[in-house]
């Protein structure tokens, strides 16, 4: 049975490592009733961190989907992991979600990860709750947390409290966390019983005054968004509780605000403000606008579906589960209905699919019990029976095909060797490298024929242990690996223009053929090489023409000239072709092509580019010095500090073949008191000296 639109939440919780996702997954539900025992991050027995590298380092690797019932209102929601080198599993949860939780650390606000995931949910369009977490914790900061958020997220950003903590800190200090202010209904919330009683009484006389001038403050944000209440405010009426919580959700619904409530999620505190922020203030799928793409049969012609299942079937895959027994294939449906053991159509492969099997998804597996029949708009499910849709691709009707946009992920900046130890081995790391590449669109692996090594590419030094680990460990593979490299890319200095020939003798015929080319650097190119087309139409035959821009294509695909690294930032326009009456045949026309594209690599004046990152280390005061002398030493551009209760906060843009082993450097320099983060920023040129490591 098609459950009611406007009462499902699909939801993702997202944050900086550490900040308490997880924590706060396993409470809501916990409260909701679908788990009866709270799960602990430490022990290893939450729900969605079940994989045995996700247990052993008490961080999420990998997203996990859960459903529960909160009141009245269906919750489908995605835990992601904070870490930045599994950013996508963030990137893909939030392309497929209608809104966000975003959980800080009251201790330490605002961090590198948490800029990150805000400016994804900016891009997405996703409304979102800020949930300030650990309030229970020394150095908490309530206030300082919410300003930060305001500060250092963008235009954007607009936090409104509408709770305030009635203290805040660890219960030695002198007022430490012990409840909540509901600034709606003005009352005192105290928790028991792991979170699952709340009591509402008055708020006491000492805290009356300070929690009217909250309120106030909310209500001076929210009369923007209401002339009706702006009139009840100005009159110094009543303002009906239905009346806030309808504004705060328009407010929400169009990205204006943001509410802000607060808490501990390990202790139970606060989270029922979350899940009630979820039901009152976050969309369903009908409060979202309809999805747009393009129908491929008819010459890409803008197309939408409205969020309703009287519309034809249309879903898109964000995530692939491989498996011997058949991938999970886990789908977003947003129109239409999909029963099991149906046809779909794939557009993106152009392939009729076969979804067998649906499943309720529950964490990273299917549950046994929850094979389905049916599932209709708004629903994340799993499907089992699809064989050439990868991340990213649509499932649609037949007759009413449509492709929505793909995902984008980030390009990788490290990589690592490894070699099979014997013939049998490489089929089989083939095979499980291929499964590895299904459910990770992040990772690449590509197998050079000289050397016999195979290259695996990732996005950081954590991301290519975990990979390794599941090489040597879930798949007992025997295999050599070697150290993490970077990644290095390769373009041009300036701007060339050069022609190739060919004048060459094939089983007797005189080949004959000139291409002539303009190369140059373009930044706004973020990755590979664009081949652009001015030859004026009837010059050359269509078979001619093709053979021209594929070769120029697999050129551009083949790598550079220092040390054939991928090539990045350049674009390559055809300017003019010249043919003979014999022998301008489409291997002539390739050859040209060719030769052109490497003498204008040559001529261009080749540049090796290094992956530059963005790197964030909070410290105590006393040990900044240390850091900087480090940094410096290590090519660092100190681009931002801050500090506060006895914190300093460094922003650096970092080489990093300069970072490989920093965690341990940054343990040493603060004797195990540092904390630090690193994300991709962008490629810069290299020193002089690195590409003299590599033969040119």
């Amino acid at each position: 049975m098609a459950r009611k639109l406007h009462l499902i939440r699909n939801i993702g919780i997202i944050a900086h490592i550490d900040a308490g996702k997880t924590t706060v997954t396993e409470r809501m539900l916990f409260l909701s009733g679908a788990k009866h025992r709270f799960g602990k991050v430490d022990d290893g027995n939450t729900t969605t961190d079940d994989d045995s590298e996700e247990q052993n380092r008490g961080i999420t690797i990998y997203s996990a989907c859960v459903t529960f019932d909160w009141k009245d209102v269906h919750i489908n929601l995605i835990d992601t992991p904070g870490h930045v080198d599994f950013t996508a599993e963030v990137e893909r949860s939030l392309r497929v979600l209608d809104g966000a939780v975003i959980v800080f650390s009251a201790r330490e606000g605002v961090e590198a990860q948490s800029e990150t995931v805000w400016r994804q949910a900016d891009r997405y369009k996703v409304p979102r709750v800020a949930f300030i977490n650990k309030l229970d914790r020394e150095g908490a900061d309530f206030e300082r947390v919410v300003n930060e958020i305001r500060d250092r997220l963008g235009e954007k950003a607009n936090p409104v409290p509408i709770q305030m903590p009635v203290g805040m800190g660890p219960p030695h200090v002198d007022d430490p966390f012990c409840g909540i202010i509901d600034l709606i209904k003005m009352k005192l919330q105290n928790f028991s019983d792991e979170g699952k009683t709340l009591k509402e009484t008055s708020i006491p006389d000492e805290l009356v005054e300070k929690a009217q001038f909250a309120r106030s403050q909310m209500i001076d944000v929210l009369v923007e968004f209401s002339d009706e209440m702006m009139e009840l405010a100005l009159e110094e009426k009543p303002i009906p509780n239905e009346m806030i919580r309808d504004v705060i959700r328009k407010a929400t619904l169009a990205q204006m605000i943001q509410p802000v409530v607060c808490g501990s999620a390990l202790h139970g505190i606060g989270v029922q403000g979350v899940l009630d922020s979820v039901k009152y203030y976050l969309p369903s799928p009908i409060d979202r606008p309809p999805v747009e793409g393009v129908n491929p049969r008819k010459t890409e012609k803008v197309e939408s579906r409205k969020p309703s299942p009287d519309e034809p079937f249309c879903g898109l895959v964000f995530k692939v589960l491989p498996a011997k027994t058949g991938d999970t294939y886990w789908v977003r449906i947003y129109s239409g209905e999909l029963k099991a053991n149906t046809r779909v159509y794939c557009p993106g492969k152009d392939k009729k699919e076969n979804a067998a099997q649906l499943w309720q998804i529950h964490a990273t597996k299917k549950d046994r019990d929850g094979q389905i029949d049916f599932v209709s708009t708004g629903e994340i499910v799993g499907i089992i029976g699809p064989r050439f849709a990868v991340t990213g691709d649509t499932l649609c009707d037949q007759k009413a095909p449509i492709l929505l946009e793909a995902i984008e992920f980030p390009e990788t900046v490290i990589e690592m060797a490894i070699e099979p130890e014997s013939t049998a081995e490489r089929k089989k790391l083939a095979d499980v490298l291929e499964m590895l590449k299904r459910q990770d669109p992040t990772f690449r692996a590509d197998e050079n024929e000289d050397t016999g090594q195979t290259l695996i590419a990732g996005m950081g030094e954590l991301h290519l242990e975990v990979i390794k680990n599941k090489l040597l460990r879930d798949y007992n593979l025997d295999v050599k690996v070697h150290k993490p490299r970077v990644s290095y890319r390769e373009t041009i200095s300036q701007t060339v223009a050069v022609t190739g020939e060919c004048h060459r003798m094939v089983a007797g015929q005189q080949l004959f053929g000139k291409v002539t080319l303009t190369m140059e650097h373009d930044e706004s190119i973020e990755s590979g090489v664009e081949i652009v087309n001015k030859i004026p139409a009837g010059v050359l035959t269509p078979v001619l023409s093709e053979a021209v821009l594929e070769e120029l294509k697999a050129r551009g695909q083949g790598g550079g000239l220092i040390g054939s690294f991928p090539l990045t930032g350049i674009r390559v326009t055809v300017t003019g072709v010249e043919l003979a009456e014999e022998g301008s045949n489409e291997m002539a026309m390739s050859i040209a092509a060719g030769e052109a594209f490497e003498s204008a690599l040559r001529q261009g004046g080749p540049v090796l580019l290094e992956p530059i990152m963005k790197l964030s280390i909070t410290t105590p005061d006393e040990y900044y010095g240390d850091f900087a002398n480090d940094l410096a030493q290590r090519r660092a551009k100190i681009v931002n500090t801050d500090n506060h209760s006895g914190t300093t906060f460094i922003e650096a843009h970092a080489p990093l073949a300069e970072l490989f082993g920093y965690s341990g450097a940054l343990r040493s320099l603060s004797q195990g008191r540092a904390g630090s983060s690193l994300e991709p920023l962008h490629y810069e040129p290299a020193p002089p000296e690195i590409g003299q490591q590599f033969a040119i």
